[in-house]
């Protein structure tokens, strides 16, 4: 019995809340490693669709559900999101939801930042298309070893040394950018306020995970974003702000890699992106356009519309490798109905040379011209299908290519946002 990474194997996007909730239904603690309340999941429950960014998705299905500390925690949105599940009827307590006491916070300053950032690249042109909500600043604080910590909250005597240290480090900043300083009693309040309602859930994440894989509890870890955006592993700088890869499992949640099993990788079967940054099969013409369209293809929190192009075989190629997938779930195969015609992308051209990888220069990158192949569609609908009979053998042949082309199974395809409309070829658990 493996322990499940799930990891989006593209920019994001993938359809990751669906198949993490269909997988928690198998699982006895699903745990948030990486990323803030920039990743947005949708869940659809018997036609009740739940939109998180922060929670992990086992909550609606009442399954422990745990925050590591790779997380950076916004304290007010956490409640806020608390309390948008309480109200669809979702039991969330200390006895399913539990905070890693070392996670850092996200606070009103780093939102600040954050947007005074992106409105000065906007004016020069080099924008990187973040949320605007405080999470890289945050992880800068990290590293820079000034964050207020989860874990501060419940230590009022020593806050104020620490907020101290903080605004020493962000009123120079905000002088520096021509904006009004931020005082220590408005901070003080702003943490103050909310200590109460995150208090409850703390825990010590390391020891609590090492102990349900002792009792032989199965682990599921829900990553955000995706792959392609890891800031060691994606496409620098348009990356986000910490590691997306399936290894970022085991530092953000304080279990080891050893209890680390099987990684699957989330496959849109098609590509997309949110924000700025190179990508080489996207499409600006009427396919894009009804890719777009049938695809839904805004984003769950922010509302940005996603940019759209064929399936890139060669950057997921190399997520299957810098993430070490074992099988991928295929999801959005429906999107593809009706169309004459298929393109994969297997390679790519860099002045005039063909290369089988995405460079990491940024400059190389921007250059690159994806290398084609063409398959014929259907007319058939793929929605809803729930065993490989069901599909029509041109979408089979469609994902026998993809397979072939990354070199990983399918696991799992998705043919529709409900949770049942999935055909299942391997349980990760048993994988």
């Amino acid at each position: 019995m493996a322990n499940v990474v799930v990891i989006g194997s593209q920019w994001g996007d993938e359809g990751k809340g669906k198949i993490v909730d269909w997988l928690s239904e198998r699982a006895d603690v699903i745990v948030r490693f990486q990323g803030g309340h920039n990743a947005g999941h949708t869940l659809v429950v018997d036609g009740v669709s739940y939109k998180l960014a922060l929670l992990p998705s086992g909550l609606v299905r009442g399954k422990l559900s745990v925050i590591g500390n790779g997380v950076v925690v916004d304290p007010h949105h956490f409640v806020a999101e608390v309390e948008k599940l309480r109200a669809q009827g979702i039991a969330v307590t200390p006895d399913v939801l539990r905070v890693a006491e070392n996670a850092p916070l996200i606070l009103s300053l780093h939102r600040d930042l954050d947007a005074m950032r992106e409105d000065a690249a906007s004016n020069s042109g080099t924008k990187i298309g973040t949320t605007r909500r405080g999470i890289g600043p945050a992880y800068e604080d990290k590293v820079g070893r000034r964050a207020i910590r989860v874990i501060d909250l419940a230590e009022p005597e020593t806050l104020p040394a620490k907020i101290d240290r903080l605004l020493t480090h962000h009123n120079a900043l905000r002088r520096g950018m021509g904006v009004d300083e931020i005082s220590f009693d408005a901070l003080h309040e702003e943490l103050s306020s909310v200590a109460e309602h995150i208090l409850p859930y703390i825990d010590q994440v390391w020891r609590l995970l090492d102990e349900q894989r002792k009792a032989g509890a199965r682990i599921l870890f829900e990553g955000a974003q995706g792959a392609l955006l890891d800031n060691d592993h994606g496409t620098y700088p348009f990356v986000t702000s910490s590691n997306t890869v399936a290894g970022q499992a085991a530092a953000g949640s304080g279990l080891g890699p050893t209890a680390l099993g099987y990684v699957l990788g989330i496959t849109k079967a098609y590509t997309t992106r949110v924000g700025e940054g190179p990508f080489p099969c996207e499409l600006h013409d009427e396919i894009g356009k009804h890719l777009s369209t049938v695809g839904r293809e805004v984003g769950v929190n922010t509302g940005r519309p996603r940019r759209c192009g064929w399936f890139d075989a060669v950057l997921v190629r190399q997520t299957v490798k810098t993430s070490g997938i074992t099988g991928i779930a295929l999801t959005k195969l429906d999107v593809l109905d009706g169309l004459d015609e298929l393109k994969i992308c297997v390679g790519y051209k860099l002045d005039g040379k063909e290369i089988d990888y995405l460079p990491a220069s940024q400059a190389a990158q921007a250059r690159v011209e994806p290398v084609y192949i063409t398959l014929e569609g259907w007319k058939e609908s793929t929605v809803g299908a729930r065993k490989w009979a069901d599909l029509p053998a041109q979408a089979i042949k469609y994902v026998r290519q993809v397979e072939e082309l990354i070199g990983a199974p399918v696991a799992l395809l998705s043919t529709s946002p409900e949770r049942e409309d999935t055909i299942l070829v391997t349980d990760p658990f048993e994988g």
